[in-house]
């Protein structure tokens, strides 16, 4: 289990912008189809937009035609929690980053392959690292 960050409120304001601070902090999401990761097809690390833990990396990453940037699973088991949303109108499992408590999106039981999971992930609430191409 990750250490969890303790971090103020105002200093998450300082540190993230406004739709980072809004997705990451106060559970929202953003439109669909908006975000800079969706259609992103590079090879590299996804992380946490808020404390820079490693989530999920390219190779579970597809495109689920959802709007949103989606994965079959994250990077490691233990980078993310999931809980019961209710909120919406709807029962979800909203995913959290393990360390900071940061909202990320919701997982459901309809995406491909062998977990049969699409974790759908707001880009607001990442940051990418291109793999090095250096070799």
């Amino acid at each position: 289990m990750t250490d969890k960050l303790a971090i103020p409120d105002a200093q998450w304001r300082e540190k993230l912008t406004p739709e980072q601070y809004h997705v990451l902090r106060e559970g929202g999401t953003e439109r669909a189809f908006t975000g800079k990761y969706d259609k992103n097809k590079q090879a590299g690390e996804y992380l946490c937009a808020a404390c820079g833990q490693l989530l999920f990396d390219s190779t579970h990453k597809y495109d689920s035609g959802s709007g949103w940037p989606s994965f079959t699973a994250p990077a490691d088991e233990d980078v993310v929690e999931q809980h019961r949303d209710v909120s919406m109108g709807m029962v979800r499992t909203e995913v959290l980053c393990s360390k900071c408590d940061g909202h990320l999106g919701h997982v459901f039981p309809d995406g491909p392959g062998e977990t049969g999971l699409r974790y759908c992930i707001n880009s607001a609430a990442l940051d990418f690292e291109p793999e090095d191409d250096a070799s």
